[in-house]
């Protein structure tokens, strides 16, 4: 059995209101890939900064192995007092950190290391983040979120480097694709507690699908014999005075059990107000071209969409997704071509920043457009609290400003308002920013059932499956090709999944910037790191101890008798060879590149 690096045991938090951690403990392995699942709001962020060392827990105990490196993606980083990009990243390696590979991380998302981070959009401080915490290659790594703001190339390129490192990972993420292919165990936090299983998040749903149906049935039977014991209070016949008191205090006790149940969070409600039918053919754009500067982000496309289409645009940040969107939909005219909207179309938009939700405006205020208490979706007319419930908001949420709403609160927020308009056309630009696994499910739920067309521009390539007919991607030089299915299958056809957009040649990058590089990113090594010689002296050693376990390994399957015998031992040990295998061949590599990097460094 792994060697637990980080324990947290008993774990309990309250922010002043209900109680978010109720004795949720976690051990996280050497070599672990974990997820971290749950609704929005259950805790699995402050969880994770409990496990990172930045948040003190009411009660419970935190336990690290000595020497455990451990680093913390935050979802909002904070960049203050750091001159460059560099810098931040230099600051999260540590005394024996290499700069080297703070700076091949910051060139793998498109940076020198000389920008400045004040002026930094959110999704390129979310890269520098990530560049700042992968650099040091520490055993744990807790990542909250990884995926948000980055593009498809980003996000394929992000799970490949994850899956090479040795180090455990803790992961939070909306993205079903990402964690599917990542982790090997799941942790569910529901309602204060964790429930883990050493299965990956492919087969988590199911398994959470099959535990709340079971609890839904015991509490079912709990209640039947409540019921059972109030007709024997009421009906009975009096029996001994002391049985019938002992029997009173049970069925007292049975109904404080069930008034301080936590019941399972409710489901999303979620039913989008349809309009009228549209004409056949929505859109029809004929050659539309659009250019900035001496830059082409679209180059005579030409599209038919016809009513009761689902439409996925895909590409690389940049590429000008949601410029080929807002000309589809006559909000932004091209340059040349037409671009032409059917009749009796009535739009609903969804943008991907929350921009158009006033910080200050109630949570109540923005679904009721500020008058009153009811809200009007479609044609009929519901109280806002009632509609508030559908999507998973308490009543007494009514007034909290949109400022204090958590990221998937305003994601929740601006569905909830978009779903109350009448509409026989979609438009969601990034609609799964910060939403939680239960409320996609219910999103892809009510797109699948809608009866209108959907325009769709995402990063989220489980969801684009789950929801598109066709898919328009980005080919590079302001060309963009339709493709029949959803990602996957544009996957199969073109050979590919996205790439990143090329980046600018050496001569067409602002000389300011190679001025500017830190003299850092030039400074040539002079010796191992200490982790490196620590790695090259024990090294030889695990792989003597891994060689004797294939020697032993072997020797058992020789046994003919063995699967006859034990066939779950069988299955058992000639998976442990084929571990103990691959850790020989991954072991021998690292050991023959240190001792050649050893060597040059010393030559």
């Amino acid at each position: 059995m792994a060697t637990p690096l980080l324990i947290l045991r008993n774990i309990h938090l309250t922010f002043g209101g209900p109680t978010l951690l109720d004795g949720a403990e976690l051990s996280v392995s050497e070599g672990e890939r974990l997820c971290l699942v749950g609704r929005n709001g259950s805790g699995k962020s402050t969880l994770l900064k409990i496990a990172a060392g930045l948040v003190q827990s009411d009660k419970g105990e935190r336990a690290v192995q000595q020497g455990t490196s451990i680093r913390y993606l935050p979802q909002e980083p904070d960049v203050a007092g750091f001159e460059s990009t560099l810098a931040y990243v230099e600051a999260g390696l540590g005394p024996e950190g290499d700069v080297h590979r703070g700076l091949y991380y910051l060139g793998q998302f498109g940076f020198t290391g000389a920008e400045d981070p004040k002026t930094l959009s959110g999704g390129e401080l979310r890269r520098v983040a990530l560049a700042r915490t992968l650099a040091p290659a520490p055993d744990i790594l807790l990542l909250d979120e990884p995926t948000n703001h980055l593009d498809l190339p980003a996000i394929e390129w992000l799970e490949g480097e994850l899956k090479s490192l040795r180090s455990a990972l803790v992961l939070i993420s909306h993205d079903r694709r990402f964690l599917t292919n990542l982790t090997r165990s799941t942790a569910w936090l529901d309602r204060g507690l964790i429930r883990k299983i050493d299965r990956g998040f492919g087969e988590f749903e199911a398994w959470r699908d099959e535990v709340l149906e079971q609890e839904e049935i015991a509490r079912h039977k709990f209640d039947r014999k409540i019921a059972r014991e109030e007709d024997w209070v009421r009906y009975g016949v009096s029996g001994r005075r002391k049985r019938n008191v002992r029997r009173l205090a049970i069925l007292h006790e049975m109904r404080d059990d069930r008034r301080n149940y936590r019941a399972a969070t409710g489901h999303v409600t979620m039913v989008a107000a349809e309009a009228d039918r549209a004409a056949k053919l929505l859109i029809e754009a004929e050659q539309i071209s659009k250019s900035y500067g001496d830059r082409t982000i679209v180059k005579e496309v030409s599209l038919r969409v016809a009513r009761g289409d689902r439409i996925g645009i895909v590409g690389p940040n940049g590429s000008g997704k949601t410029t080929l969107l807002n000309m589809l939909t006559g909000v932004l005219a091209p340059d040349s071509g037409t671009a032409k909207l059917g009749a009796n179309i009535e739009m609903v938009t969804l943008d991907q920043k929350r921009e158009s939700l006033d910080p200050q405006a109630t949570l109540a205020e923005v679904l009721t457009q500020g008058g009153g208490d009811m809200v009007t979706v479609g044609t009929t007319r519901k109280h806002v609290v009632g509609y508030m419930k559908d999507f998973l908001f308490g009543p007494e949420q009514a007034p909290t400003p949109v400022a204090r709403l958590s990221g998937g609160e305003r994601g929740r927020l601006m569905l909830a308002r978009a779903m109350a308009r009448s509409s026989n056309l979609l438009v969601l630009d990034e609609p799964t920013n910060d939403l939680d696994l239960e409320t996609l499910d219910l999103l892809q739920e009510m797109l699948a059932d809608y009866a209108g067309t959907v325009l769709l521009v995402s990063h989220d390539r489980d969801f684009l499956d789950r929801v598109v007919t066709s898919v328009i991607a980005y080919e590079g030089d302001g060309r963009w090709l339709a493709y029949a299915g959803g990602y996957s299958d544009m996957v199969a056809q073109r050979g590919h999944g996205v790439k990143a957009r090329e980046r600018a040649s050496a001569k067409d990058a602002p000389k300011k910037a190679k001025d500017e590089t830190p003299k850092a990113a030039a400074t040539p090594r002079k010796k191992l790191g200490f982790k490196e010689k620590h790695a090259l002296a024990t090294l030889p050693a695990k792989l003597d101890t891994l060689r004797a376990d294939v020697t032993r390994l072997q020797a058992k399957l020789a046994d003919p008798a063995l699967f006859a015998r034990d066939p779950e031992g069988f299955k058992k040990t000639a998976t442990d060879l084929q571990v103990a295998e691959a850790a020989i061949v991954a072991g021998e590599e690292e050991w023959l590149t240190l001792e050649m990097l050893r060597e040059e460094l010393e030559g």
